[in-house]
């Protein structure tokens, strides 16, 4: 089995190693949920301002991360997260949206990417499939959020689709990488969803669950990504998979589906510093 990709940097984040030489400054990432100054089920590095924690220790826990990378949380962009396909293009001029306040990210979005310098990108996860984008080209970085509802309507291909169209990208030269998430190991799904995603599953791949009881059956979200980027253009070799599951790894992760909705958030991230 090939190296994990997401390696562990400091007790607070992972990092993405393969990553770092794709263009100067580039600083990516996902959090866990050590080193923080949240307590109970927020314990310790909770970083979702939605979640019923106290919101000055998240923004203090945002501040304890900004200062680690290096990367102020004046530069920081945020979004409201709500399962949908919804992709924005960020600038400068939204630096801070969402910092201290949830309703005031960037609103009805589960994508993000800029081609700006000094703006750090970030989505909150706990169990969802986070999904990483670098054109280096194009000094074109993303985002997304992918949920079984965002990943059966396709955001990472929707990304892939507003970079060949709006940024004139080659889907060849875009890499992807699938960051940790729920593993099919902990992820039971109902026929609901199985039912969406026989509508999308395309035939010449192996279908990404596996029956464990009626009506019951276990997801790979990750390989089900993996399928749809394929199908958008972006080359095999371009996609990365992480190995690490939210819903295992309990000392690492906090995890939705694992802690019964009561938990803290991770976050995603991806910023060029233009300091560096």
């Amino acid at each position: 089995m090939a190296a994990e990709p997401f390696q562990q940097k400091d007790t607070a984040f992972l990092s993405l190693p393969q990553w770092d030489n794709l263009i100067k400054g580039l600083t990516v990432g996902f959090t866990t949920k050590s080193g923080g100054v949240s307590s109970d089920a927020y314990s310790t590095l909770n970083l979702g301002l939605h979640v019923q924690d106290q919101p000055e220790k998240v923004v203090q826990n945002r501040e304890i991360l900004a200062s680690k990378l290096s990367f102020p949380t004046k530069n920081w962009v945020f979004a409201e997260q709500i399962h949908s396909t919804h992709i924005e293009k960020v600038s400068i001029q939204d630096r801070g949206r969402g910092l201290t306040a949830y309703k005031d990210g960037l609103s009805g979005s589960d994508g993000l990417y800029t081609k700006d310098d000094g703006v750090m990108l970030s989505l909150c996860f706990a169990d969802c499939v986070p999904l990483y984008f670098i054109a280096p080209e194009k000094h074109l970085i993303g985002l997304a959020h992918a949920g079984w509802k965002g990943t059966v309507n396709d955001i990472g291909g929707e990304m892939v689709r507003k970079w060949i169209n709006e940024e004139d990208a080659d889907p060849k030269n875009i890499k992807v990488a699938i960051g940790p998430a729920i593993g099919h190991c902990c992820y039971i799904v109902d026929d609901k969803v199985i039912s969406a995603i026989n509508k999308i599953v395309i035939k010449k791949y192996s279908v990404p669950y596996r029956s464990v009881s009626d009506g019951q059956y276990t997801l790979d979200l990750k390989q089900l990504n993996k399928y749809l980027l394929l199908e958008s253009g972006v080359k095999e070799e371009n996609i990365t998979i992480s190995q690490q599951c939210t819903s295992c790894e309990n000392d690492l992760f906090f995890s939705h589906r694992r802690d019964a909705g009561k938990t803290g958030r991770m976050l995603s991230f991806i910023g060029i510093n233009k300091e560096a």
